[in-house]
């Protein structure tokens, strides 16, 4: 598939995408419809990103401000549920959660209510129309240029970031993983744009990334989770939050050990360099 082909494709159904979560999101603010609204949006920024790099105009930055906004605008809501979806599994074994159980239920009411504005008030008459001109411009850009080497290279930047942030990683400063983690997230989005440029790239790695994100998502978690549980010590002084303290901080330790252990998987994601193999190109050749 001709990369200009594949962006259009890539534009077109991201935005319907996008569109039907936030349909769906304002019939329903569960947990999951709040969690695929904000991948749907994740999804289109990093697909802007791209063409911001390939064939930049003013009304990408537009575009990426509206979609960004978006995403800030549920970030409070998701923490606040997944500590919700948490508690409602712990609270047969640490009762000690009962208290935060109903802070945070009433949290998520008043969260609820902006949320609904907020999505309620995106502008998609004005979003659609930005949309369609840029899809006529990648129309017009098919005919006049190659995007592949622009479209692999945008990869190769992302890739590079994150070993950077790789190399810097530090146990003690759990932000420095969180740092890998926002540049993974952007990689990995990439590359679920151009993957069908990639004829043999292993349909394991979508799941072995998943993976691999998601080990840096649940230290961010429990991140979130403790310092809620510290503030709410702080709020209601009956409240004994060391027990739960505990708990969560001999979780995190376990979780960024785990993640150490691990953390150079990335590698097998991309290639070192733009005139290296693929990494699972070596792999099969390495085989017998």
């Amino acid at each position: 598939m001709p990369a200009q082909e594949l962006l259009i494709t890539a534009l077109d159904q991201r935005y319907q995408k996008f569109l039907a979560e936030r349909k769906r999101c304002m019939i329903e603010f569960s947990e999951e419809a709040v969690h695929d609204l904000r991948i749907a949006a994740r999804r289109l920024l990093a697909l802007i990103e791209l063409l911001r790099v390939i064939a930049p105009h003013p009304r990408l930055q537009k575009l990426k401000r509206a979609f960004k906004d978006q995403l800030d605008s549920l970030d409070d809501l998701r923490d606040t549920q997944v500590m919700l979806a948490e508690i409602s599994e712990m609270l047969e074994t640490l009762l000690e959660f009962a208290p935060l159980q109903k802070f945070l239920l009433k949290r998520e009411k008043r969260l609820l209510k902006a949320v609904e504005s907020d999505v309620r008030a995106l502008k998609v008459s004005a979003i659609t129309h930005r949309i369609e001109n840029t899809r006529a411009d990648l129309m017009e850009s098919a005919a006049s240029q190659d995007l592949i080497e622009p479209v692999l290279a945008t990869v190769d930047d992302a890739w590079f970031m994150i070993a950077q942030r790789v190399r810097r990683v530090d146990p003690a400063q759990p932000a420095t993983i969180h740092r890998v983690r926002i540049a993974f997230k952007k990689f990995r989005y990439l590359l679920e744009i151009i993957q069908p440029l990639l004829p043999d790239f292993p349909d394991a790695n979508f799941k072995n990334m998943h993976d691999y994100q998601a080990a840096m998502g649940e230290i961010q978690d429990v991140e979130v989770l403790l310092r809620t549980l510290a503030d709410f010590a702080v709020r209601e002084k009956t409240f004994d939050p060391l027990p739960l303290l505990r708990f969560y901080e001999q979780r995190h330790i376990e979780l960024i050990n785990t993640y150490i252990e691990n953390m150079n998987e990335f590698v097998s994601f991309w290639r070192e360099a733009p005139d290296k193999p693929f990494a699972w190109e070596i792999i099969e050749e390495e085989k017998p």
